[in-house]
């Protein structure tokens, strides 16, 4: 419905819509005004174009569909704007051959002392190959550049000239944390290993040379446009490890004060000082407050890491981690604080067995300091115990799930069983029983940031290697997987009354997609991208016939940057992506010579060399 008022003006008016409302009053319509950042009306093309005025701009849809921006939950954006610059990123590439290809190219473009670095957003199982990039590999294409790759928070693959500059040696004792795999000469073979959990590798990531302030600007405007090509105006980050506050946010504050945020962003404070950690959030509930800042940047309470004794990080290839003793108490006082405090929180959970310890902590504390109508949320939950879903409940908890299963349900299912699969997380479950479920991605160094992968493993219940893992029963109708990613995530960051849905008053985000929701494919879910994006009534992204409504993409500073050449997410070789992905796992066609016989041009030993 439109709430029309005489000589009133749109900025924007779109037209010719197939528009998704997410309002359960008005569900659909066609076009849509916008004034002052906002939606102004909603309704039929004839009844819409009654605001247009002698400055109105007016787009044609093209009865392409139309929904309301996309908003993850649960990502890591300002980490990742502060170093996407500085990433070759194989999220979306379809073969060990094309990631390859793309690495080395990317290697004879870095300068030293800069690594080449592809941290996350990727699995073997994408790859038609069905396997990883091998060191052998790596250090042909890389002897003297540092290549320092990154697969899940399982591992990471460092050349024999990244552990050269990194100075890991044979005398090089193992980190707390981690291993650093060794031949039988006790030399590091340039294999890490997160066991019992990721740290060495976020520790070795962080010894590499960072980007200028000014690139670091650069480097988060252009992962901001990447996400909006995807149809994301809105997120709440998580915060993350080696992310300190507020050194580490300032580029995001500056942004903020010139008006250059594209993805509407919510941020929770990540502790970061092990033994320390009630000490970082006194000194942050004394100097800040949840829900401040604008509408654009804004304070949204603790977490994910509470307190490190409660890092149960998920890694399905290990066991699961055995959490100390001094959980319940280091945890304790730490969520008491901020229930004094009303802070809302949340907390990285992933194991049913960790998730029961917790709740016996927080219904502790709800006994001394009432969690009521605090909003507080567990994030991921792969292997909750379904009876701890009423506990959850009772103290007025939700629960927030990410994509993390399509990138890994293969090691899950190999370790657990497929029936433990079926329901890890149990969606369907939590949401019966009375939960607010968000979705997201926890993107960009586990998933990849695309939310249609997470639409699509929501929705078919697959990886992305194709597995199917769930039943009908714990599969989401696309619907409500929609639901659950616009209006219902804005609940997460105590903004349902401002975004999340196309109605007047609300925040005038929203994006065309290139493909139908509802009508594609389940297959097709995963390539749907945003043609048209816009924020706060703002055109950010523009492409196909909206191409030139779209305001220019800043180039990539460095110049040597691997988005210049590859872009973020796979493109395919016409944006310079490394080839046609067209390869067989075991027809790859060899540029030179390579150390197997063979009688015609192609390996059939899954080899590829350069």
């Amino acid at each position: 419905m439109s709430r029309k008022t005489k000589d009133v003006e749109a900025s924007l008016v779109i037209h010719n819509a197939s528009i998704v409302t997410m309002d359960d009053v008005n569900p659909t319509a066609s076009a849509v005004a916008v004034k002052d950042g906002q939606f102004l009306a909603v309704g039929d093309d004839a009844e819409i174009m009654k605001y247009v005025g002698s400055s109105t701009q007016v787009v044609n849809a093209n009865k392409r569909m139309l929904i309301p921006g996309l908003n993850d939950s649960h990502i890591h954006l300002i980490r990742g704007g502060l170093n996407y610059n500085l990433e070759l990123r194989w999220d979306g590439v379809p073969s060990v051959a094309d990631a390859l290809r793309m690495l080395k190219k990317q290697v004879d473009r870095t300068p030293a002392p800069h690594w080449v670095r592809v941290v996350g957003g990727w699995t073997e199982f994408q790859f038609l190959e069905r396997r990883m990039p091998t060191l052998d590999e790596i250090n042909r294409i890389a002897p003297e550049t540092p290549v320092f790759i990154l697969n899940l928070y399982r591992q990471a693959f460092l050349n024999k000239a990244a552990l050269r500059v990194i100075g890991y040696t044979k005398d090089t004792p193992n980190p707390p944390g981690g291993e650093i795999q060794r031949d039988s000469r006790g030399n590091p073979t340039g294999m890490l290993i997160a066991r019992p959990n990721a740290t060495i590798l976020y520790a070795t990531l962080a010894k590499g040379p960072k980007l200028s302030y000014e690139d670091q600007m650069n480097s988060t405007r252009l992962f901001m446009r990447e996400l909006n090509r995807f149809g994301v105006t809105s997120v709440i980050d998580a915060g993350g490890g080696f992310q300190n506050y507020p050194d580490d946010y300032q580029v995001f504050e500056e942004l903020d004060r010139r008006g250059e945020i594209t993805v509407r962003t919510a941020y929770n404070l990540f502790t970061q000082h092990p033994k320390n950690e009630l000490n970082d959030f006194k000194a942050w509930t004394a100097s800040s407050q949840p829900y401040t800042g604008s509408s654009y940047y804004r304070h949204n309470g603790a977490g994910e890491m509470l307190v490190y004794s409660a890092a149960d990080f998920e890694d399905f290839v290990e066991p699961r981690p055995e959490l100390p003793a001094v959980l319940e108490d280091e945890l304790f006082e730490v969520t008491q604080h901020l229930v004094q405090q009303r802070w809302p929180f949340r907390l990285h959970a992933t194991y049913g067995e960790s998730i029961t310890r917790f709740l016996d902590v927080f219904e502790r504390v709800n006994k001394e300091v009432p969690f009521k109508d605090l909003r507080w949320i567990l994030d991921h939950a792969e292997t909750i115990h379904e009876k701890d879903l009423e506990r959850v409940v009772e103290l007025g908890g939700s629960i927030a799930v990410q994509s993390r299963m399509a990138f890994q349900g293969e090691y899950f299912v190999e370790r657990y069983g497929a029936k433990a699969a079926e329901n890890a997380p149990p969606i369907t479950k939590m949401m019966k029983s009375g939960l607010r479920v968000g979705v997201g991605t926890d993107a960009t160094r586990v998933a990849s940031y695309n939310p249609w992968v997470a639409l699509y493993w929501l929705v078919t219940g697959k990886t992305l290697g194709g597995l199917s893992l769930y039943p009908a029963s714990n599969r989401v109708e696309r619907h409500q997987a929609l639901r659950m990613y616009t209006t219902g995530n804005a609940w997460f960051s105590k903004e349902e009354d401002v975004k999340g849905q196309i109605k007047p008053g609300q925040y005038a985000d929203f994006t065309i997609l290139s493909d139908n929701f509802f009508h594609v494919s389940e297959e097709a879910i995963k390539k749907i991208e945003s043609v048209f994006t816009v924020v706060g009534g703002k055109i950010v992204y523009g492409t196909n016939e909206f191409q030139s409504l779209s305001p220019p993409a800043p180039k990539a500073s460095p110049d040597w940057s691997p988005h210049n050449v590859f872009g973020g997410y796979y493109k395919g070789p016409e944006y310079g992506g490394g080839g046609s992905g067209a390869h067989t796992p075991k027809q790859v066609h060899l540029h030179h010579k390579c150390n197997h016989h063979h009688g015609s041009g192609f390996c059939d030993l899954d080899c590829f060399v350069f």
